[in-house]
């Protein structure tokens, strides 16, 4: 992959979709994500607006969805055993990008300071 790939976290798909200024940057980058940051944020955003939409929203980035292969969910679990606070997607999600060589873009604190990772505050 390149510099301009980046695994989307959920966190960094609300806020694209929030239209939060400070992703801007990353709204022309090849995406890519998994189905359960897809399933993330479609709960997330039926809390926050009408189904019709969060459905839609989930269909938009639908094609960016790479298959989570069976050692990403066996690592993510280990590394997830170190890091009790994180999501499962999220634990996934990190793996996956570790896998693909790109950089996990996010905004969550939990993961500000681990390496490959593109760290975006609010």
């Amino acid at each position: 992959m390149n510099d301009n790939t980046f695994f989307f976290d959920t966190y960094a798909l609300i806020e694209i979709i929030k239209g939060n200024p400070n992703y801007k940057n990353y709204t022309n980058s090849k995406i890519i994500t998994s189905v359960f940051n897809l399933a993330e944020l479609n709960h997330i955003l039926k809390k926050e607006m009408s189904k019709e939409k969060a459905d839609n929203y989930t269909k938009d980035y639908s094609p960016f969805v790479v298959k989570v292969e069976l050692i990403d969910i066996f690592n993510a679990m280990d590394f997830k055993t170190k890091n009790h606070k994180l999501s499962i997607p999220d634990a996934i999600g990190y793996l996956i990008a570790r896998r693909y060589g790109i950089k996990f873009l996010t905004g969550d604190g939990d993961f500000e300071y681990l390496d490959n990772v593109e760290f975006i505050k609010k």
